[in-house]
C-alpha cells in the first residue's frame, strides 16, 4: 500500500486536517516510534509484566502464535466495552490504541482463514464493530467508515488525555482525530467491504452483506470519474475534500469487492462497476518490463516512479490473469533484500538474517545518511517489509509455476523467524503479549518512498497477511 496515505497510486492524503504541518496516515508511522517511545503513556494500564499480563504460547506453533497476536491485540482494552476494533500496532510505535480500518479488515479475513470456531467468532465480532463504525460516525451518515479510530485510552503527547474506547460516551465511533485520521480512502473502504463480504458469505448474516453494499454505493458516488485512464479515484480528505489521485491498488481491491456484490445481491450493476477498475488496472501495466505502475496523479498521465510491491502481487491475487503474473516475477526479484546486523542502519540482532522484498524501487535508493522524516531514524536499504513478503508468498503459492513452492516456503521461513525474534518485549495496551506472537512490520526501518517509513514493531496487518499466506487463503478471489 502506498503513497503518504498508505494506498498505492499517489501522494495524496486522507488524514488531512485543517491545522498546519504534515497531516499523517495509516502508513505513516510517527517517529515517535525508535526514539521518542517512552513518551507513550497508556491509560488504565501498569507494567507489561504486571498481574494480569499475557499468557506465554512459546510452545505454539507459528500460526497459533500469529493467531494469538491478533487475539491480543482485539482484547488490550477489557474495560472499554464488547464492541471493539484490534489496536494496529504495538504501543511502542507511538501510535497509541490506533485501530487502522484497513488493518482491521485483514484480521477480520485472517480469524476467517484459520477456520477456527474462535476465529469466526472475533471475525464476527470485528464485523459488527465495522458496521458499528459506519452506523455511528460522528459526522456523516453516509455508509463510510474513516481511515482509523482509537480502541483504548491514552495521554497524547501534548498531555490531553483520551479517555474512551471505540465507542465514546455519547455513542459515536471514536474516530482518530490525534493523529488526523479522519479522511476515508477508497481502498480502506474496499478491504473493509471484502472482509464483510466475505463474512456475509460465512454467516449468512444479511447485515453485513448491506454494510458491504453501503460501501460499494459510497465508493461508487465519491471515487468514479471520467478522466481519460479512469477507474475510481482515490477517495476524501479529513476536510472531505476529494483527493485527485488514483490508485492501481484502489482498482485492484474494487475488482474483488464489485465482483463480490455482483455475486451476493445478484445486481449485475456491480459487473460493470468491477469492469471499470479492471479496465483501469490493465493500463497500468508495463509490456516492457513485467510490472504495474502505481497509478495517475492527473487522471492523465502514469506515475512512472517509484514502483511499488503491492501493485504486483495484489494484482495476480485479483485478476489470476497468465499474461500479468511476470509482475511476481518481478516484484521477487527487483525487490528482493536480505537484512542483517551487518546492513548500514540495520536494528537485526547479530547472528540473525530476514530475505524477504521491500516496498517500493525506491526503497532500494533511500538516502542512509538522512532521517526517513523529522523525528524518525536513519533507514537500512536491505530492510525486509514482512507485510509484502507475507503477500508476495501467497501469491506465489497461488500462481503455482515452477519454483514458487520453494520461493514461497524460504518467505515464510523468513516471516516465522521474524515472529521468533524480533519485536520482544513489545506491549498492546500496556499488556504483555503472547510469547513470540505478532510479525513486525519490518525489520529494520526502511523507507517506502512514498513519504513515510515501516519500522520493526509488531504489526496486526503484516500477522494477518503471514496467516493467509500460511493457509493458502486468497483475500482477493472474487
Amino acid at each position: 500500500m502506498t503513497g503518504s496515505t498508505g494506498r498505492t497510486g499517489s501522494t495524496g492524503d486522507t488524514g488531512r486536517t485543517g491545522r498546519q504541518g504534515p497531516a499523517l496516515s495509516r502508513r505513516a508511522l510517527l517517529g515517535a516510534g525508535l526514539g521518542a517511545a517512552t513518551a507513550l503513556t497508556v491509560l488504565g494500564s501498569g507494567p507489561a509484566h504486571a498481574a494480569g499480563a499475557r499468557p506465554r504460547a512459546g510452545g505454539a506453533s507459528p500460526r497459533r502464535r500469529g493467531q494469538a497476536f491478533l487475539a491480543a491485540a482485539m482484547d488490550a482494552y477489557p474495560d472499554h466495552g464488547d464492541i471493539r476494533l484490534a489496536q494496529s500496532y504495538t504501543d511502542q510505535a507511538g501510535l497509541f490504541s490506533t485501530a487502522f480500518t484497513y488493518d482491521n479488515a485483514l484480521a477480520l479475513l485472517a480469524h476467517l482463514a484459520v477456520r477456527t470456531e474462535d476465529g469466526r467468532a472475533r471475525a464476527t465480532s470485528l464485523g459488527d464493530a465495522l458496521v458499528y463504525a459506519q452506523e455511528h460516525d460522528p459526522a456523516y451518515d453516509d455508509g463510510r467508515l474513516r481511515q482509523a479510530y482509537n480502541v483504548g485510552p491514552y495521554v497524547f503527547f501534548d498531555g490531553v488525555p483520551q479517555p474512551d474506547g471505540f465507542v465514546r460516551a455519547d455513542g459515536t465511533a471514536n474516530v482518530g482525530t490525534q493523529f488526523g485520521f479522519t479522511g476515508t480512502a477508497v481502498g480502506d473502504m474496499a478491504w473493509a467491504g471484502i472482509a464483510l463480504s466475505a463474512l456475509a458469505r460465512r454467516t449468512g448474516k444479511r447485515r453485513f452483506l448491506a454494510a458491504a453494499v453501503r460501501i460499494g454505493e459510497w465508493i461508487e458516488r465519491t471515487g468514479r470519474t471520467d478522466e481519460p485512464l479512469g477507474g475510481y479515484k482515490f477517495g476524501v480528505d479529513g476536510a472531505n475534500a476529494k483527493l485527485p489521485f488514483t490508485s492501481t491498488e484502489h482498482n485492484t481491491d474494487l475488482i474483488c469487492l464489485f465482483g463480490r456484490l455482483a455475486r451476493l445481491t445478484g445486481d449485475r450493476v456491480w459487473w460493470e462497476r468491477r469492469a471499470r477498475a479492471e479496465a483501469f488496472v490493465r493500463r497500468m501495466w508495463e509490456p516492457s518490463g513485467g510490472f504495474f505502475h502505481t497509478g495517475t496523479n492527473d487522471g492523465v498521465t502514469v506515475n512512472r516512479s517509484p514502483i511499488p510491491e503491492d501493485t504486483q502481487t495484489w494484482t495476480h491475487l485479483a485478476l489470476d490473469s497468465r499474461r500479468h503474473s511476470r509482475s511476481l516475477d518481478w516484484a521477487a526479484t527487483e525487490l528482493a533484500v536480505l537484512d542483517h546486523a551487518g546492513r548500514r542502519n540495520s536494528t537485526v540482532p547479530a547472528g540473525q538474517s530476514y530475505e524477504g522484498v521491500t516496498f517500493s524501487s525506491a526503497s532500494l535508493l533511500a538516502n542512509e545518511d538522512a532521517p526517513i522524516a523529522e523525528f524518525q531514524p536513519e533507514p537500512n536499504r536491505n530492510g525486509v517489509w514482512f507485510e509484502g513478503t507475507a503477500h508476495l508468498a501467497l501469491a506465489l503459492r497461488d500462481r503455482g509455476a515452477r519454483g514458487d513452492a520453494t520461493r514461497a516456503r524460504r518467505l515464510l521461513a523468513s516471516l516465522e523467524r521474524a515472529q521468533d525474534h524480533l519485536g520482544t518485549d513489545q506491549t498492546v495496551g500496556g499488556r504483555a503479549l503472547p510469547h513470540r506472537s505478532g510479525v513486525v512490520s519490518a525489520s529494520s526501518p526502511l523507507d517506502t518512498g512514498f513519504g513515510f517509513g515501516y519500522y520493526p514493531y509488531r504489526h496486526t496487518g503484516a500477522t494477518a497477511w503471514y496467516l493467509m499466506a500460511a493457509t493458502r487463503t486468497n483475500p482477493l478471489r472474487v
